[in-house]
């Protein structure tokens, strides 16, 4: 994709509100077509593009809603950018087995947090499971949405799900690790930095934070409070 489009797309996505979320994945799905073929997006044509879809389903194995999300971010080029007048491709429509979320025990919590020594990686997660946060919303969480005077204890929420702010309750027995958290690494624009501190840190290492925290067993005699 060259500079001129893909400065249009986001000029397009940041004038109707998109989430930085949405704009970063949309413009990977513009640029993956686009090295797929190793052509710029303005020569393909719509076959290739369906083409292109049916090849992450079928060869990638793609997941349907993986796939689901390029071609949301490939229709909204296409259509808004391109000015291509109907856009048409499909992909099969979304399976219906429906997967339950794996709750956690509260022993099992505790144990998670017990088996992170990672001071900034315990506040994290302590903070997604006591203030009930998405994980987008965890990693977007700055400095200033932490209030915690006493008459308040509450953490403001920006642009969460449905692209609306909301407020959530700041656990007294978080507050105290928080204040430790920030006198150790002294965060700036982001509660939680990525490897620069100019970014937030992003959704692949708390996965992999949690899953490691997962495996790993907790140190022997230590107790963590969740609330």
């Amino acid at each position: 994709m060259s500079n001129d489009l893909k400065t249009q797309f986001l000029n397009y996505m940041t004038i109707n509100r998109f989430s930085r979320h949405t704009q970063k994945n949309y413009i990977l799905a513009v640029k993956g077509l686009a090295r797929f073929y190793n052509q710029p997006p303005d020569a393909l044509s719509g076959e290739q593009i369906q083409n292109y879809l049916l090849y992450l389903i079928q060869e990638k194995k793609l997941a349907w809603g993986s796939v689901n999300n390029m071609l949301c971010g490939l229709s909204c080029f296409y259509k808004n950018v391109l000015k291509w007048d109907e856009v048409r491709w499909k992909i099969p429509p979304r399976p219906r087995i429906k997967k339950l979320p794996t709750v956690l025990s509260e022993e099992e919590v505790r144990r998670l947090f017990a088996a992170t020594d990672n001071l900034k990686h315990r506040v994290l997660l302590k903070t997604v499971y006591s203030a009930g946060l998405r994980l987008s919303e965890a990693i977007c969480l700055r400095p200033e949405h932490i209030e915690s005077d006493p008459s308040r204890m509450m953490i403001r929420v920006e642009q969460g799900k449905g692209k609306k702010d909301r407020y959530t309750i700041l656990s007294r027995s978080l507050l105290p690790e928080l204040r430790t958290y920030w006198r150790k690494y002294q965060p700036g624009e982001w509660l939680f930095a990525g490897q620069k501190r100019n970014r937030h840190i992003g959704p692949t290492s708390v996965h992999q934070i949690y899953h490691r925290a997962k495996k790993k067993p907790a140190l022997p005699g230590v107790g963590v409070s969740m609330y």
